[in-house]
């Protein structure tokens, strides 16, 4: 073989060990703290971060096992959904029923907004009206009261 034919096959070799498939065979998907956040504790309802107790190792342990297998964050969470219910998610799935979770908060700041955006001139029109009407003015003292505040400015003097 010439000298270009064997250059051309280390190259060939060299472009095929360093292929994404097998970089990614040697190296995992995922780490268990970027599962972590995205999982909960199905016994105590809380993100496995900072879940204690055996059902959360148990849990942990398992994603352990499915990161060693190569699995993808996605392949894991079916895993982990196959086994245990979409209650296992941190974020319920953005479809069907589940999506109310998004919805409805987003349509009450919307539903907010709006009354605000309606009640809040009506309430400014009105004081300012209240305020430019002429029995607005503070009511008026009576002459003994006003006599009253007379004696009692006059004792601080």
């Amino acid at each position: 073989m010439t000298r270009c034919t064997l250059l051309l096959a280390a190259t060939l070799a060299a472009a095929l060990l360093l292929s994404p498939s097998a970089v990614s065979a040697v190296q995992p998907r995922t780490t268990l703290p970027a599962m972590e956040q995205q999982v909960m504790c199905v016994v105590c309802r809380t993100p496995l971060a900072v879940a204690n107790g055996p059902q959360a190792d148990a849990e942990r342990q398992q994603i352990r096992e499915l990161i060693a297998q190569g699995m993808s964050q996605q392949q894991i969470k079916d895993a982990l959904v196959a086994q245990y219910g979409t209650r296992v998610l941190a974020l319920p799935p953005s479809g069907g029923f589940d999506l109310a979770v998004y919805v409805v908060p987003a349509a009450f700041v919307v539903f907010g907004l709006a009354v605000l955006a309606v009640a809040l001139p009506r309430w400014r029109r009105r004081a300012r009206a209240h305020a430019a009407a002429p029995g607005a003015m503070a009511p008026v003292l009576s002459d003994e009261d006003m006599r009253r505040l007379d004696e009692d400015l006059a004792r601080h003097d």
